[in-house]
């Protein structure tokens, strides 16, 4: 009875009777108040943040309930990334979606272990069909956990529309107590074209920020000539909470007219891997931070609204202008900053000169590098705009530029092996050299006959490296021979220094079982209340395999009753 009347409510509720973005449909996804350490949009590694991240007070296992009346439409369980996913599908046609979760309720957990029994696989997608698993607002649905790629306890909270566009949970009435401005902490000014200069400088400039009084900032006044821009540092704060989080909304203006904004309320999937445009990618490899860019360069975000001339300014000699950038949170709490400028054009500055290199890219056209036993295909629009490209080869290292320019897409890498005894092939794989040190990192790499390829979305340096050690694989949390009656779960720990891990199989008296795998503790768990174990001497087998094919097998005996 009550999944029937779940499903009438599901399905009898009419699309069109709902507002954009209605109040008090959706509601809080756990028990505790909602003090954030993520918000929306914010600036991450080669995205924007899709949805809010909760804290669970330092701690897994808290209820997560369903925002929302409707049915679980899709579950995805993965070593990375979210980890282990819900998504619920409601009847004004929105998603929400939680993740980093530690498990599910006990019948959405029944339903993906018999798949994952019969799949024979840890990691897995499921599509249920809308009948399948219903539930009501507030249902239990998961608990809260650490899983995939989170960087410690809490949950990520997502709504999406019906195009997959993820919009800021808050505009749904989800709560969150905020009466903190935005901290703003470094401003910089850019000359954009080779005749233009910032105090008799033609270089980016870090301009000195004086916070005022009553919250808002100033910069020392500046002298400036032809097209410049402006880039920012900011970030907010909500009370109860020490962590610094992303803003909503950012505008400029130039003599009280604006001239830009973007506006961190909605995006697409498709577009978030523009956050390296949007943002100063060179200083941000460089340095090692996020300076926003308040001017648009080839850049296709729908997030900028009210833009004019792109953002840029054009100083013109012997004028004076003030440029004015106004930050905002969510809760309308707002910053200013104060920006006198002085038009005034040197005459002893020299043009700047952009390097030369014997390879120009033309960003909408195909590029075919080759040099000894090394190719790189660069395929149409991979690049912003045309560029030199620095490309040297020396023996198996390939310098393909700096890494200070962001690419759209991949570029190809082949690497020809030919050279390379039979024997020593099979070991070999393409790594990217990060670091001071040059430390070589696996980069997926796949054979075909003597040739390596990697696809790439970073330029910088790869090479050749070989992998020849096996994993390691080390029992956690029992000895061999020992009584396990009371043990609830099982542990073993697998680790690969040099390529990875790849796989892994686990059998007990020659039947799968499933062995969670967390990459961050490099843990696998078995739960003994599968019921796969049902004799009293057990011979469990571990295989793993790195990505190269060197594979260890760990075999061990326990008995239980």
């Amino acid at each position: 009875m009550r999944i029937i009347i779940a499903l009438f409510l599901l399905f009898s509720v009419s699309l069109n009777s709902q507002s954009i973005y209605p109040q008090d449909y959706f509601g809080d996804p756990l028990e505790i108040p909602l003090i954030l350490s993520g918000t929306f949009a914010e600036l991450r590694s080669n995205h924007f943040h899709s949805g809010i991240d909760v804290k669970t007070q330092q701690r897994t296992g808290l209820k997560v309930k369903a925002s929302a009346g409707g049915y679980v439409s899709r579950i995805k369980i993965s070593h990375y990334g979210y980890g282990k996913a819900l998504y619920i599908i409601h009847p004004n046609g929105y998603t929400t979606v939680y993740a980093h979760l530690k498990k599910f309720n006990p019948e959405i957990e029944a339903y993906i272990k018999k798949q994952q029994y019969i799949k024979e696989t840890f990691e897995i997608e499921l599509f249920p069909k809308p009948e399948e698993l219903v539930v009501l607002k507030n249902d239990l649905v998961a608990y809260s956990g650490n899983s995939g790629g989170s960087g410690g306890p809490h949950l990520h909270f997502e709504i999406r529309d019906n195009a997959e566009r993820p919009i800021n949970p808050m505009l749904f009435g989800i709560e969150v107590k905020d009466t903190k401005l935005p901290t703003i902490t470094s401003i910089f000014a850019y000359p954009l074209d080779e005749n233009s200069h910032i105090n008799n400088r033609n270089t980016k400039q870090q301009l000195r920020l004086i916070p005022l009084k009553n919250g808002d900032y100033t910069v020392e006044n500046i002298e400036a000539f032809g097209k410049i821009g402006f880039g920012i540092t900011t970030w907010d704060r909500q009370d109860l909470a020490v962590n610094k989080n992303g803003v909503s909304n950012i505008q400029s203006f130039i003599n009280g007219s604006k001239n830009f904004e973007i506006d961190f309320k909605r995006f697409s999937f498709s577009e978030t891997k523009h956050i390296n445009q949007l943002i100063d990618y060179k200083h941000l490899k460089t340095k090692r931070q996020r300076v926003q860019k308040l001017f648009i360069e080839n850049s296709p975000l729908s997030l900028y609204k009210d833009v004019r001339n792109n953002g840029f300014l054009r100083i013109e000699d012997s004028t004076y202008l003030v440029f004015k950038i106004k930050v905002s949170d969510f809760k309308s709490n707002t910053s200013w900053v104060t920006i006198s400028i002085k038009g005034s054009k040197s005459t002893s500055i020299k043009p700047k000169k952009s390097p030369i290199t014997d390879y120009y890219i033309s960003a909408d056209k195909s590029t075919f590098l080759k040099e000894d036993n090394i190719k790189v295909d660069i395929f149409p629009n991979t690049f912003y705009g045309d560029f030199y490209l620095d490309y040297k080869v020396n023996g198996d290292t390939l310098f393909l530029h700096e890494d200070v320019m962001p690419l759209k897409k991949s570029v190809k890498i082949d690497f020809d092996i030919s050279k390379y005894k039979l024997e020593d092939k099979s070991k070999l794989y393409v790594a990217k050299l990060s670091g001071y040190k040059k430390t070589p990192y696996y980069s997926s790499t796949k054979r075909q006959g003597d040739t390596l390829t990697t696809y790439s979305k970073t330029l910088g340096t790869y090479t050749l490296a070989s992998d020849t050690e096996n994993p390691s694989i080390v029992a956690v949390n029992f000895k061999k021979g020992q009584w396990l009656g009371k043990y609830r779960f099982l542990k073993v720990k697998i680790d690969d220094k040099v390529s990875g891990i790849s796989s892994y199989r686990a059998t007990i008296n020659g039947k799968w079982i499933l062995m969670e795998y967390d990459y961050k503790t490099k843990l696998l768990t078995y739960d003994f209340n599968d019921a796969v174990v049902n004799d009293t001497k057990n011979n469990l087998k571990v295989i793993v395999t790195d990505n190269v094919g060197n594979s260890s097998t760990f075999e061990t005996l326990f008995y239980r009753k």
